[in-house]
């Protein structure tokens, strides 16, 4: 395969099924979304079948228990995708939005209208329902997008795709406003990224090297975060149960995700009465408890102990490993989080409004909770439907991105024959 070719061609395809999504109407790509949806769970087996295709593909290949894990396609993550496009058609169409219109001395008005971004190319690793959400949100922003998911789940990324063609087929849609990149070479994600007469914006959603490469070599702007080093501070003002079953959840709900927890961070007034407690609940999933000389003292015993290093609190584990520090307060948390956070998600457990809000104001991060697991952080949890990836970045989109995130504004402007003197 010439992959240059193959990949102008899908590009010029792209372009041409976007202008045809920009104008179709809300009904049209609502039924699209609620037929792709049918088709999902009507296909449950044949999806299940696939992706244990890809997963045996994946263990021959000694690929790592958190890939694992985002490549596993569950009966809930089946019903998940589905009920992500349901809540998707439920949501308002953003497209032709007009809003801030004002009134200008001269007499014309002026305001601002969401339109879609144009074609979005999505690449993504060993996560066979980003292909449904993405397209589920790119369909309804009115956008057209080319995915190029990892070679681990080809089988269940087709197989998905043909549905969601099936779709777009049956409400009157362009088939080629979702393209799935077909081949696995590497080659093509070179192209896909150095397209900007085809490809208005790229989403990434893999791992770090993936995007440490694209933010080299892209020439099409991107969407993106590149660590999920995720922070809770368990105050000295914080209820101890809300304490326990936060930090639990946020480190042990998944490991292989970017919204969960890496460092905890403990007030050392409480941390005497914290710690141990938290310890048994750890114990109980055999995680590593990377300490700080003072949280070592106070976890003597603990089976599963080590001393903590300057590089734990900048790293991403995506393992049962977690880094623990004591802080004497906020103003060490929130120089701490500042200092060592990708600026993704951080958490504070307290009562104390006044420092609740302070954290809210003063941590630089993208999604920031008061008394709430960073587990949390998605998507489908915040309303949206889905989710197309997460921003860390503070310009245009910033955390989970949904159908807002994938729009623009342009302005637009109303006269009765006003000319400039």
């Amino acid at each position: 395969m010439d992959i240059k070719l193959y990949m102008n061609e899908v590009g010029q395809r792209a372009r041409k099924a976007s202008r045809a999504m920009a104008k179709a109407d809300t009904a049209a790509k609502n039924r699209a979304l609620a037929l792709i949806a049918a088709a999902i769970r009507r296909d449950a087996d044949a999806l299940r079948a696939a992706n244990q295709k890809d997963l045996e593909a994946a263990r021959a290949n000694g690929l790592a228990p958190a890939m694992l894990d985002r490549l596993t396609l569950s009966d809930k993550a089946i019903a998940t995708m589905a009920e992500g496009l349901e809540q998707i058609v439920s949501l308002p169409d953003p497209i032709g939005e007009i809003s801030n219109m004002k009134y200008r001395p001269t007499g014309i008005q002026v305001g601002q209208m969401r339109v879609p971004l144009g074609v979005i190319g999505i690449i993504y690793e060993a996560r066979p329902n980003v292909t449904v959400d993405a397209a589920g949100l790119c369909i309804k922003s009115g956008n057209a997008t080319i995915l190029r998911g990892g070679s681990e789940a080809i089988h269940c990324n087709q197989a998905l795709a043909k549905l969601v063609k099936e779709g777009l087929a049956g409400a009157g849609l362009p088939q080629d406003a979702v393209q799935i990149v077909e081949t696995t070479d590497r080659a093509a994600v070179g192209e896909m990224i150095t397209m900007p007469q085809y490809v208005d914006v790229i989403v990434p959603r893999g791992g770090k090297g993936l995007i440490e490469r694209l933010m080299k070599e892209s020439t099409v702007p991107m969407i993106k975060h590149l660590d999920g080093i995720c922070h809770v501070y368990i105050d000295d003002r914080a209820d101890i149960e809300k304490a326990l079953k936060i930090s639990f959840n946020a480190k042990c709900h998944r490991y292989g995700t970017c919204n969960t927890m890496e460092t905890l961070l403990v007030a050392r007034a409480i941390a005497p009465q914290v710690l141990p407690k938290l310890a048994e609940l750890y114990g109980t999933k055999d995680v590593e408890l990377r300490a700080d000389d003072e949280a070592r003292a106070i976890l003597a015993g603990y089976p599963h102990l080590a001393a903590a290093t300057e590089e734990d609190w900048r790293t991403e584990y995506l393992a049962a490993i977690l880094a623990v520090k004591l802080v004497d307060g906020i103003d060490q948390a929130i120089e701490h989080i500042n200092t060592y956070s990708s600026q993704h998600t951080d958490a504070i457990v307290t009562e104390d409004y006044s420092r609740a809000m302070r954290f809210l104001r003063e941590v630089d991060s993208a999604s920031v909770m008061v008394n709430a697991s960073t587990r949390f952080a998605d998507g489908f949890e915040y309303g949206l439907g889905a989710e197309i990836g997460i921003s860390n970045d503070k310009l245009h989109a910033r955390g989970p991105v949904g159908l807002e995130g994938l729009t623009s504004l342009k302005y637009v402007v109303f006269g009765h024959g006003e000319v400039r003197e």
